[in-house]
């Protein structure tokens, strides 16, 4: 009888012994495969932050420059030429250009009647800016001089100016005014309507006008026009 016993007893061991063999034989592989999954994971997440020299990743790559606004490049610098012929075909215009100088802020006249007088100081051509010349309307010694009919340009007559690397420049007129010496023109108005900068490529036509008077000698009014380029 006790040696039955003695037998259950060794087989109740035996039995649990199997069992827990059969268990841990079944964790082992899924202890093993957890194992894998975590270093797959962990390897994985060192690589999504890893730096990227162009190789094959997932989602697309933002670049540190397309978070950052780029600084505005400077414009280049735009060298001007000179005019050297002012034509207007409507009229038969076709002057010779000379320099003109400006005196304690004060444009001088053309040194004849034939001949138009550009001041380089306030802009060339190409320089996208206002290109400023002056005529006589007449002289004194001759009668009609070259701006004689300046004063009948309208919206939309052509004014050409020839460059001194044979370019002719094409320029449409936009409006043309009568300014009073002794009441309009104020150096304000002088800088901001005429001659100051007007941020297109323009041309500005300067002559005389109005009423002469002959105790100074001078015409009382200024005709302006300005063309645009085409």
């Amino acid at each position: 009888m006790k040696n039955q016993k003695r037998l259950t007893r060794l087989h109740r061991v035996v039995g649990a012994v199997i069992a827990l063999a059969l268990l841990l034989s079944l964790l082992l592989p899924l202890a093993g495969s957890a194992q894998e999954a975590d270093d797959d994971a962990a390897t994985t997440e060192i690589l999504a932050e890893a730096p990227t020299t162009g190789g094959s990743r997932r989602g697309p790559i933002v670049m540190a420059v397309s978070r950052v606004a780029a600084p505005e490049p400077e414009p280049e610098a735009v060298e001007g030429v000179a005019p050297i012929a002012l034509q207007v075909d409507k009229f038969g215009i076709d002057a010779p250009i000379e320099v003109g100088s400006i005196v304690d802020g004060v444009m001088q006249d053309p040194s004849g009647p034939w001949v138009v007088a550009w001041y380089d100081q306030l802009g060339k051509v190409r320089e996208r800016n206002n290109v400023v010349v002056a005529g006589h309307v007449d002289y004194y010694t001759v009668g009609p001089a070259v701006f004689w009919n300046v004063r009948d340009l309208v919206p939309g007559d052509v004014v050409r100016l020839v460059t001194e690397d044979g370019e002719a420049v094409e320029y449409a007129v936009e409006w043309a005014q009568l300014f009073d010496v002794a009441t309009q023109l104020t150096p304000e108005v002088i800088q901001r309507d005429i001659v100051g900068d007007t941020g297109l490529e323009s041309l500005t036509l300067i002559t005389c006008g109005g009423p002469f008077d002959p105790a100074t000698g001078q015409y009382l009014q200024r005709f302006v026009v300005r063309a645009n380029q085409i």
